[in-house]
């Protein structure tokens, strides 16, 4: 094999080409993919952070909804319970109103009553007086006849 000048510049050429590489190119093509990849991996771990945040605000927005639920369900029972108080308060004030009118109307019969037998006296009172007085014919004392009134007054 001959060994010539042209294979001595070319193997020069070259290494000078392979230490400029290692040294001017290669550096930031290595800095570039580095950073590309931290870009990446950042990235992913961002994605990752994401997700388990995501899964955490579902679970979160799953319990605030349960709960949320609960409260309703609360609510709704304690106001079926004010409703069931209210008409049973209504129930027994209309009972009790009832009742007040029937002993006001119990009262009013007695005093009407009452009233017709005191007025029926007087009347049986008067029609004794006349027919008394027809059959005797004369007029008896005004002050016996209100004496005898009185007494067949009180006796019926």
């Amino acid at each position: 094999m001959n060994f010539n000048a042209t294979l001595i510049g070319q193997s020069i050429a070259f290494a000078f080409f392979v230490w400029f590489c290692m040294n001017y190119v290669w550096p930031p093509i290595v800095g570039i993919l580095e950073e590309r990849q931290k870009k990446i991996a950042d990235g992913l771990e961002a994605a990752a952070r994401a997700q388990k945040d995501l899964s955490l605000a579902h679970e979160s927005v799953k319990k605030q909804l349960e709960t949320t639920k609960h409260e309703a369900a609360a609510i709704i029972e304690l106001a079926n319970k004010r409703a069931n108080q209210i008409i049973d308060e209504s129930k027994i004030q209309a009972r009790e109103e009832g009742q007040r009118l029937l002993v006001q109307a119990k009262s009013e019969i007695e005093q009407e009553v009452m009233r017709a037998k005191e007025s029926l006296r007087f009347q049986v009172s008067a029609i004794a007086i006349a027919a008394a007085e027809k059959i005797l014919e004369k007029s008896v004392d005004k002050a016996a006849n209100e004496e005898m009134l009185n007494k067949l007054a009180s006796e019926l």
